[in-house]
């Protein structure tokens, strides 16, 4: 097939310099343009060594006009963002993959509840698709615009589905403790991010209410006919990337054996390429999966308590953004998801 004509928004984030690092090693992706307003006129290699040699872009401001030359725009800016390019890009024929939050939800209302903005082009909400794969793969093949999910929710999506698919738990209480390494909050400048505000230290934030909730509380409301009830908590770490998800819920059944239980989330789960279940007993850290488009996961029987836990990891850069946008790009143009995504994970 001919290249596919790529535009990056957002080139100097976390999860932009990402997605260049993985975009390098695909046989179908050409990169014509790396937004950035900041460091316009900026040699690409120069800001980023790593990718010396690879890209001989500046980074540049880039117009309605080049945009629309594109077949694919990436955004990988801060929330806000996307919605204000998307317009001219659905009306000029190209895709676009946001990374940040604009197309996440149907409703206007709520997404303006809880980004404290106005949305846009609300009128692009409803046809845009939640990049989930593993829940609505059919609906990316032929989707514009692809709402790209966030790391905390995908990590703990994928560890409650087989659960309330299944209809095993009440899904009336379902707690997920949460945890993130530092990229998580993005490159910005931020006293709450220095290294000797994080090293040897760990807290919890967004107790009261996090943007991710609803997200998450959406996508499980999808699979099942009553309303969820689910408390979320996420927590900062001193780890550059990972996610961490411990989740927990009740048993409707309490005899179920965790070799049911087991069974279920290997069924579910058998034809993706990109979610690991490990065997019964299992642990998985997140250095299993840095650097890699893997979410990997183990369930456990919380002994005389009827509970179920599952531990569910991803790194946050890559299944939790970068990886997960380029998997939804393959499907969109039709090619094997794992193209430029099969790489083993990096240890130590």
């Amino acid at each position: 097939m001919s290249m596919i004509k790529i535009g990056v928004i957002g080139g100097t984030g976390y999860t932009g310099v990402e997605l260049l690092r993985l975009l390098v090693r695909h046989p179908h992706a050409e990169v014509c343009l790396i937004g950035s307003r900041s460091q316009a006129g900026t040699a690409v290699a120069d800001l980023f060594p790593s990718l010396r040699g690879f890209y001989e872009l500046n980074f540049s401001t880039p117009s309605t006009k080049e945009l629309a030359e594109c077949d694919l725009v990436f955004s990988a800016t801060p929330n806000g963002i996307a919605m204000t390019h998307a317009r001219e890009l659905v009306a000029n024929g190209v895709k676009l993959i946001d990374l940040a939050a604009d197309f996440r939800f149907k409703s206007k209302p709520l997404w303006e509840q809880w980004y404290g903005m106005e949305h846009a082009c609300p009128e692009l909400l409803e046809s845009a698709v939640y990049g989930l794969p593993e829940v609505n793969r059919d609906l990316i093949r032929d989707a514009q615009i692809v709402a790209n999910p966030g790391c905390y929710p995908t990590a703990t999506t994928l560890g409650f589905l087989p659960l309330v698919e299944a209809g095993l738990v009440d899904t009336k209480d379902l707690i997920a403790d949460a945890k993130s390494g530092v990229t998580g909050a993005g490159r910005g400048a931020s006293v709450n991010n220095l290294y000797s505000e994080v090293a040897d230290s760990f807290k919890a934030y967004g107790a009261s209410g996090h943007r991710h909730l609803p997200e998450i509380k959406a996508n499980l409301n999808a699979m099942t006919a009553s309303e969820v009830g689910l408390t979320f908590v996420p927590h900062l770490t001193p780890m550059l990337r990972g996610i961490h998800s411990t989740l927990y819920a009740n048993l409707l059944d309490a005899d179920v054996s965790i070799e049911h239980i087991h069974e279920r989330f290997l069924a579910r789960y058998d034809n993706e390429l990109f979610v690991d279940v490990m065997s019964i007993g299992s642990h998985p850290e997140t250095r299993s999966v840095k650097g890699v488009n893997v979410c990997r996961i183990a369930v456990h029987k919380a002994a005389d308590s009827g509970k179920v836990v599952v531990l569910s990891v991803i790194d946050n850069l890559v299944k939790g953004a970068a990886g997960q946008a380029i998997q939804n790009m393959n499907i969109m143009f039709g090619l094997s998801e794992d193209t430029a995504l099969n790489d083993a994970s990096l240890l130590p």
